[in-house]
């Protein structure tokens, strides 16, 4: 082989390895949940059951994006009533606004694994910035797909005012709002 023809084959060798991975998000072991302070007297904990999205994921370059939509209809503290009451216009106001949605990029990459999502929570009809932190992030093949796996616990805090959603803020409810999402997501074929 000729030394032109052999440079340009491990250079499209390497730029297909160095190409970003898409991976779908696995909905059966994905679940944003949340905490919510209950009057300065408990917090409740609840969780967002159903949910979809896409991940890319460029471990060597350092890059990658999640897109993440959750079906605001899904959300569960474990109580019926209180789910009802979630959905309702003072709350949640699923009717109209049925779906959340993340949107970011990661960053903050060291090992090829990103340490931070940086990107833009829409709730309620509002969209702000909202920084993720990753706890833990981890990649491994699948055992039973043999595809790439990844999964990661992220959090962050916001404030639930900010989105238009401060019922019971007259009656003492602080507004934050503790976010926990576990997601894990396969490699698409």
């Amino acid at each position: 082989m000729k030394p032109l023809a052999l440079i340009s084959t491990l250079a499209l060798a390497c730029a297909a390895h160095a190409a970003p991975a898409t991976y779908t998000v696995d909905p059966t072991h994905t679940f944003p949940s949340f905490e919510a302070d209950h009057m300065g007297m408990s917090m409740w904990r609840g969780k967002i059951n159903r949910n979809a999205g896409t991940i890319t994921l460029d471990k060597a370059a350092g890059t990658g994006s999640v897109d993440i939509t959750m079906d605001m209809a899904s959300i569960d503290f474990g109580l019926d009533i209180m789910n009802s009451k979630a959905r309702e216009p003072d709350l949640f106001d699923t009717a109209k606004y049925p779906q959340a949605r993340y949107k970011g990029r990661l960053e903050g990459f060291q090992n090829g694994a990103p340490s931070r999502v940086v990107g833009e929570l829409t709730l309620h009809g509002v969209t702000r910035p909202v920084t993720l932190t990753i706890n833990t992030f981890k990649c491994m093949p699948h055992p039973m797909f043999k595809r790439d796996w990844c999964g990661a616990d992220a959090s962050a805090t916001i404030n639930r005012a900010d989105f238009g959603i401060d019922a019971g803020k007259d009656w003492g409810f602080k507004m934050d709002v503790g976010l926990r999402i576990q997601v894990e997501a396969v490699q698409a074929e």
